[in-house]
């Protein structure tokens, strides 16, 4: 299929896993919507950053963890481009505590993001990808979601309805050519891991303890994720990949 004006959103692109997302796609012809909660600068620059490639790029802010918000997203989308081909489902937040200490607010808000969004962004994005015969979604996970992690557990809970969530969206968009996966990585050193109160501790586990020899980075997500992104993973569905260098592997 020809990549000429096809269009990709990445929700959370305006830093991290999201912006190389966003400017790797970019570089395969896509136009870009950044989208981003609270960083309108760092947006912009990405959306600078994606001009000087030669394609089109907006930033459009959206807490996707609100479905009101979610609606002004997609309909901006519609109005700016008339379509889309790829969503990469990659806005995440939590509170990072252990479970005694965990209130409801903290819960509503880490799901609302992480795995509500999903749902309600896939129904708005399988309407404007059925225009033009299908497309693709690909969430981004965390192991945290099938492993035990420190302090993880609004986050980890959250991923793994994600994960289920994904599974379900690939059988039901599957008749609109709709292909959903998801990546799950290990640790990587990016802005998110800072809130994390065992940053250290998790990062010096990554580079001693990942079979591969060394800890997962930024652009070993993005190469998965753009797999999952192209036909070559047309018969791929509803599955989570795991990218951690065999980290998970050893108990």
């Amino acid at each position: 299929m020809s990549q000429e004006n096809k269009v990709a959103l990445i929700t959370g692109s305006s830093r991290g896993i999201g912006k190389a997302v966003a400017i790797r796609l970019a570089k395969k012809g896509y136009d870009i919507i950044v989208n981003y909660a609270r960083s309108k600068t760092a947006a912009l620059e990405v959306v600078e950053e994606i001009q000087k490639l030669g394609v089109k790029a907006i930033a459009i802010k959206a807490n996707v963890g609100k479905p009101e918000k979610i609606k002004e997203l997609f309909a901006q989308i519609d109005e700016n481009f008339g379509r889309l081909d790829i969503f990469v489902n990659n806005a995440a937040s939590g509170v990072q505590k252990p479970a005694m200490e965990l209130e409801e607010s903290h819960w509503d808000w880490t799901m609302n993001i992480n795995s509500k969004a999903l749902l309600f962004c896939a129904q708005e994005a399988a309407k404007l990808m059925e225009r033009n015969g299908g497309g693709f979604i690909v969430s981004t996970s965390s192991l945290g979601s099938i492993r035990y992690l420190e302090n993880y557990t609004t986050v980890g809970v959250s991923k793994a309805a994600l994960e289920a969530l994904t599974r379900y969206l690939a059988v039901e968009l599957s008749p609109k050519n709709i292909i959903v996966n998801a990546v799950s990585g290990g640790a990587v050193d990016t802005d998110a891991l800072k809130h994390f109160p065992n940053r250290e501790e998790l990062l010096e586990d990554a580079r001693k303890n990942t079979p591969a020899g060394r800890m997962v980075e930024i652009e070993d997500m993005v190469n998965a994720i753009e797999f999952l992104l192209t036909e070559k993973a047309s018969m791929v569905r509803g599955q989570t990949l795991i990218v951690d260098g065999g980290r998970s592997l050893l108990v």
